[in-house]
């Protein structure tokens, strides 16, 4: 058996692994180091599991990660997802459907500043589902909007996975915040759209509600203008050039900390839950990351990233194809992956390709990303869909997944859209 065949071999048995539940991590590490020895023995694999975890975590440019994960956890603390609720249910709440968009324009703006789909998604659903309820929405309708809208926190920058990315890739993590905007901003607009279109063709699914009284859209956006300040400072300061991700990062961080402070729930109490949240979260990250290292190491070893770049050669596909062909490979993984064990397994050996073909790096992480988020809504593994069952008992899946499939169609329109027209992604870090 060919080394190439073998590390194909070895990674579909991660796969398997990882499909049964172990975590990936061990998963990853555990292929990795058996792998290697099996291709050079048992010296050589002591050696990279000596080196390797300690290669994976000391870069400095990791530094982002733990002080992202920070930002989002004090940002909930502070309150925050209930005032941008309210904020965007003001503006357009009283239309028909409007709870709904305002509860995607919330998780765009709270995803914005947290960058975790499944955090986004949990805080969202406590907060606008009960209200959503009140005002006489059907469920299908309410939990498939909140599940919808916690993806974008994968995409709105800053995302733990566009940070992942690009520490694996080499790609400039700015560059990729940057470019997630505008497509983020695209994914907003189409969820919003498929509230809209659903409403219309079925006006029960959601009635309108009552006109706010007068002064309460001033009264909301006093409320959110921190928030907006603080966003502005973050991404403004690194597209402007003001600072690094990382000091961005420690910026957003001690931010989040402070709105805490000024909302008045920053006591000893939350400080210690949030630094163990914070912790306890960097910690998964890292040791995923440390498997990831090791399974790169086998793979590379292999040569299988050598033999697809041959083969792609070979087969004279055109760059758009195989592009396309990657891409319904992420979507069909995220039928039974999450997006970050589905990236670290894959990424080693698809963006080598990826590169050969000349394939600009912003957008191909901008594209994964966006596979990797349709994957958090697709049944039957979609997390989102579990995270929202388990913030509301009683709701039934059946349930969810019937709401869902207008928005998974607004999705497969937003990817389509973005393959043909590269700009919407380029744009932006092209100005940088």
């Amino acid at each position: 058996m060919s080394d190439p065949v073998f590390g194909l071999l070895a990674f579909l048995f991660a796969l398997l692994l990882v499909l049964l539940r172990v975590p990936v991590a061990i998963a990853m590490g555990v292929v990795g180091v058996g792998g290697f020895a099996i291709l050079n023995g048992w010296f050589g694999a002591a050696f990279v599991l000596g080196a390797a975890p300690f290669e994976a975590v000391f870069p400095y440019s990791l530094s982002v990660v733990p002080l992202f994960v920070a930002m989002g956890v004090f940002a909930a603390r502070a309150g925050l997802s209930q005032n941008l609720y309210q904020a965007a249910g003001a503006f357009i709440g009283r239309a028909r459907g409007g709870l709904a968009m305002a509860t995607i324009g919330a998780c765009a703006a709270f995803g914005a500043i947290c960058g975790s789909s499944l955090a986004t998604a949990a805080t969202m659903g406590k907060v606008s589902l009960p209200e959503m309820r009140r005002f006489g929405y059907a469920n299908s309708l309410a939990a498939a909007s909140i599940a919808a809208g916690g993806t974008l926190g994968v995409l709105i920058p800053p995302s733990i996975l566009l940070v992942i990315y690009g520490l694996l890739t080499e790609t400039s993590i700015g560059q990729l915040f940057v470019g997630a905007l505008i497509p983020g901003l695209l994914a907003t607009l189409l969820y919003m759209g498929a509230v809209y279109v659903q409403t219309r063709l079925n006006p029960e699914l959601a009635p309108a509600a009552a006109k706010p009284a007068r002064g309460h859209r001033l009264a909301s956006l006093k409320r959110v203008w921190a928030v907006a300040l603080l966003f502005f400072v973050v991404i403004g300061g690194i597209y402007w050039g003001w600072f690094s991700p990382t000091e961005a990062a420690a910026i957003g961080a001690f931010g989040a900390i402070l709105l805490t402070a000024v909302t008045g729930q920053l006591t000893w109490r939350v400080l210690l839950e949030a630094a163990e949240e914070t912790a306890r979260t960097t910690g998964m990250i890292f040791l995923i990351l440390v498997g990831a290292a090791l399974f790169n190491y086998f793979i590379e070893t292999s040569g299988l990233p050598r033999l697809l770049t041959a083969w792609v050669e070979g087969a004279g596909l055109a760059p758009l194809t195989v592009l396309l062909l990657i891409m319904l490979f992420y979507l069909l993984l995220g039928c039974f992956m999450d997006s970050l064990s589905m990236i670290l397994l894959t990424v080693p050996f698809v963006f080598p390709v990826v590169a050969e073909l000349g394939i600009d790096p912003v957008w191909f992480g901008i594209l994964l990303v966006t596979a990797a988020e349709i994957g958090l809504i697709t049944p039957p593994i979609g997390m989102n869909l579990f995270v929202i069952q388990g913030v509301v008992p009683g709701l039934r899946q059946a349930t969810i997944i019937r709401g869902i499939l207008p928005f998974l169609a607004a999705d497969g329109l937003r990817l389509c859209l973005l393959i043909a027209v590269p700009a919407l992604t380029l744009w932006l870090p092209g100005r940088l």
